[in-house]
């Protein structure tokens, strides 16, 4: 018997609320319809009533005050039915920076922004194989900013790939990788890793195995002097790290071994298996954009790298945002490591080192030297003002 008299009690007070509200604004209807009767007695009055009872001069003013003090009270009634019919105030504007950044980086309806791809992603067979559409789908929707993607409810072809043996690979980083550690995209160019050119990284006996190990220039930086500039500057120990766009991940193999340190390396699929080279050697790759925010929290990393793929294709407003997800991963005298950034020289004066100055970072190194490679956009014989910048900062 409490119990139902308990359950009665929301729908009463829903009842009675909606009966006050009705109330009042049955009574607001009422006050305007008495003011407008009161406007029309008062003009009837006007009209019928001898000129000998008030002077005209004062008949003519006390109606019209009376007329105006009617009015007033129509409009405070008007303005307080609209209140009653929306008291919810008007959301405010976007921020700018919001704006901004929407534009670089779409939030995320930027999936359903893409309705076409998105429907072709999500178009399979529950509880069976997934689609082979990591190159024609996945990557483009990531691309597009629909990152993270929508979970599926299929198996990944990993798990039913007979050529995928984890007994087969390497212990040991830099020895060359069979090709069997990775899956090849039906109708890919290159279905093995000597098929590949050695600069995208997959040359790791070699050209991956002197990296950061000896510097033939100033611009590049080895291990052993990272170690040595963060040992000086007291940055303390390099534990945690992210390198963006860090390709197979050469670099935190190379850290691992040296530092017994933990890097994590950001990679996209453009063109050749990224993710699974670096996994297959033994560290940990992120699949994530450039343009999104990194994967990471706040102040947890000693360490955060932009390698080749930061460069001056990037937007310059995106490229900021970039630098300052940077700071906010690192800790407290983390280090910033701008590695070979490749921009114009007049570009570098006025746009790309006052935005890295604003950091207030200090710095430990900073080196620019002339791109001795033409861009490919560049016609034969032309003279180029591309230069690389490396720079070693340090987070106050």
């Amino acid at each position: 018997m409490a119990d139902s008299h308990l359950d009665g009690v929301p729908a009463m007070r829903k009842t009675t609320a909606s009966s006050s509200s009705s109330l009042n604004i049955a009574f607001l209807l009422s006050m305007v319809a008495t003011n407008l009767l009161s406007l029309y007695h008062l003009s009837t009055r006007a009209s019928t009533a001898p000129p000998l009872l008030l002077p005209a001069a004062h008949q003519a003013q006390a109606q019209d005050e009376q007329l105006l003090r009617q009015l007033t009270a129509i409009r405070a009634t008007v303005s307080q039915l609209n209140h009653l019919r929306s008291s919810t105030p008007p959301p405010p504007p976007p921020p700018p920076e919001l704006l901004l950044y929407s534009r670089l980086a779409p939030l995320a309806s930027a999936c359903s922004a893409h309705p076409d791809l998105l429907h072709r992603f999500m178009s399979y067979t529950p509880f069976s194989p997934c689609p082979d559409d990591a190159l024609s789908l996945a990557e483009p929707l990531i691309l597009r900013g629909c990152h993270p993607l929508p979970r599926r409810r299929c198996f990944s072809s990993s798990s039913i790939s007979s050529s995928h043996n984890l007994n087969n690979l390497p212990t040991d980083p830099f020895s060359p990788l069979p090709d069997s550690a990775v899956r090849w995209p039906p109708g890919a160019k290159c279905t093995s890793f000597s098929c590949l050119p050695p600069s995208l990284g997959f040359d790791l006996a070699r050209t991956e195995a002197a990296r950061f190990l000896r510097a033939e220039g100033p611009l590049d930086l080895t291990v052993p002097q990272l170690l040595r500039l963060a040992s000086l500057s007291r940055a303390g120990p390099i534990r945690l790290g992210l390198d963006v766009g860090g390709g197979t991940g050469t670099l935190a193999a190379r850290l691992k071994r040296a530092a017994n340190a933990t890097v994590l390396t950001t990679t996209m699929d453009l063109g050749a298996p990224y993710s699974e080279a670096a996994a297959a050697r033994g560290v940990v790759p992120l699949h994530a954009p450039l343009q999104q925010r990194f994967p990471v929290g706040d102040a947890t990393m000693d360490l955060v790298r932009a390698g080749h793929a930061v460069n001056r294709w990037i937007p310059e407003a995106a490229l900021e945002f970039l630098w300052y997800d940077a700071d906010r991963v690192l800790r407290p005298r983390g280090l910033l490591w701008v590695d070979h950034f490749w921009c114009r020289r007049p570009d570098l004066a006025a746009v790309y080192q006052p935005m890295l100055r604003r950091l207030g970072y200090k710095t430990l190194k900073w080196a620019v030297a002339d791109k001795t490679t033409p861009t490919p956009t560049a016609p034969p014989g032309a003279k180029h003002d591309h230069v690389y910048l490396t720079a070693l900062l340090q987070k106050p």
